[in-house]
């Protein structure tokens, strides 16, 4: 009886262990199939895959931005759904190439959208491989790129005189990096969506707009220059609430209408202090006597303009060394308010640094700045690497720059004096034209005269005293 009831146990205990055991190998199988991270993630990437290869590839300034901007989840699952072509900048392109501020706004944590909308403008969700360029000159093909920001703006594809091109970039490398699941061209330049243009665009005219044109600035008279009605009260500090044109009363002098702002009486801002600091540094700074000698004495110039810092308005003064002030002949210093107008053209009522202005023209190509001489403005381009102002023999370089900065007056040194293009005008180049042709008219006459006397002389008796 013992020893049913002991085999009867041994036969229990062997079923509930070969239970048990097949249980946990039931569960050992099904777990990984319920907590597989490849069941939560939307695509798996292979090592050979197109995104893999942008991120090892020479393209190492795309491939930054493209993890600065949180972009490797997105590009993962574009290249689950689709075969892509992607148009890889150089990294010139993004590096020297491109307009530091620009870059600056891009790389901006708030401006985050604009930088995934620039890189998804680049790449496209269909296969394109240099045998699939359009034949026909002349006649693209468009595509739907992967920005969808970018609404009805496509990717043009085109070959023009023997070139393939993505809209104006030229393709440097066709068919550089070629994957099962995507393709990479090298393009020479950016391409630039005009939403991120257009944000970009944005931020620097409201920034202009606000510096130039309070709100609630007052009416003004353009035949007086002067309020139609008084003006709000504007706190300490605050931008004058005029344009410096409406400050300055008509003539010679840069005397201030009486329009308050935010020195007044009071002078929040120390114009005069800040006007002897920057004549004093061209005295220190050698070269420049001879402006400092015109500001001070030869006119009235230098208080004027520390009137006007105190108002609180900003100057950029384009400097003439010594050598060109030189080059000024008398008879362009004695008319009467000759020395305030040649010193107007060279008076810009913007705040302008050396890195500003060289920003500018390398992106824009030529710049015109308002002067304080109405309404000639003073035109900037690039030249041999540096500023070039004005046209012809006006002209002048951007010489010695950022003298003085002080946040209200920038002082840049030039190498010559500007004269406004229609004061270069050849005008007096009629008047040789005049003489030669009075001295043809003259002989003419001459000669016709002489002819009828030969003629009368032949039928008088005064051909009898020759």
């Amino acid at each position: 009886m013992d020893f049913q009831i002991c085999g009867f146990s041994n036969l229990l205990f062997f079923a509930i262990f070969s239970f048990l055991t097949i249980t946990s190998c039931a569960l050992q199988e099904t777990r990984p199939a319920k907590h597989s991270p490849a069941s939560n993630s939307p695509a798996q990437i292979n090592s050979n895959s197109v995104l893999v290869a942008l991120l090892d590839s020479h393209y190492t300034e795309l491939s930054e931005l493209v993890e600065k901007a949180l972009l490797l989840q997105t590009l993962e699952g574009a290249v689950s759904k689709h075969n892509i072509t992607i148009f890889a900048p150089k990294n010139e392109a993004l590096e020297r190439d491109l307009d530091p501020e620009f870059k600056r706004f891009l790389l901006e944590p708030r401006n985050l959208k604009s930088l995934q909308n620039l890189l998804l403008f680049h790449m496209i969700p269909t296969r394109i491989e240099s045998k699939h360029w359009p034949v026909e000159v002349n006649k693209p093909i468009h595509h739907t790129s992967l920005c969808r920001d970018a609404y009805d703006e496509k990717i043009q594809v085109i070959q023009k005189n023997g070139e393939k091109l993505v809209g104006e970039a030229r393709i440097i490398k066709a068919d550089d990096i070629i994957r099962p699941d995507g393709i990479i061209h090298g393009i020479e330049r950016l391409l630039i969506p005009k939403s991120v243009q257009q944000n970009f665009n944005n931020r620097r005219s409201l920034r202009s707009i606000s510096a130039m044109l309070p709100e609630g600035a007052p009416e003004v008279d353009p035949r007086t220059h002067r309020l139609k009605k008084p003006a709000p009260s504007v706190p300490a500090g605050a931008p004058p609430v005029l344009p410096i044109f409406d400050a300055m009363a008509p003539g010679p002098s840069l005397a201030p209408a009486p329009a308050p702002g935010p020195g007044g009486p009071h002078h929040h801002f120390d114009g005069e202090s800040q006007v002897k600091d920057f004549i004093q540094t061209l005295l220190h700074y050698g070269g420049y006597n001879e402006m400092a000698d015109i500001l001070v004495n030869l006119t009235s110039l230098a208080s004027e303009m520390g009137r006007l810092i105190s108002e609180g308005y900003v100057l950029t003064v384009l400097a003439p060394n010594d050598e060109a002030m030189a080059k000024l002949t008398t008879d362009q210093l004695s008319e009467p308010g000759a020395p305030e107008q040649i010193m107007y053209y060279h008076l810009i009522p913007e705040y302008q640094t050396e890195e500003s202005m060289y920003n500018s023209v390398r992106r824009f190509g030529k710049v015109r700045y308002d002067t304080l001489r109405l309404p000639h403005k003073v035109v900037a381009e690039e030249a041999d690497g540096s500023v070039k102002f004005g046209q012809g023999e006006g002209s002048a370089y951007l010489f010695d720059p950022d003298i003085y900065t002080d946040g209200r007056i920038s002082v840049q040194g030039i190498d010559g004096v500007l004269i406004p293009p229609e004061e270069l005008k050849p005008a007096p180049k009629a008047s040789p034209v005049a003489k030669v042709v009075s001295k043809q008219r003259r002989g003419k006459l001459l000669e016709v005269a002489c002819t009828m006397l030969g003629a009368f002389g032949q039928d008088s008796h005064f051909s009898s005293c020759y």
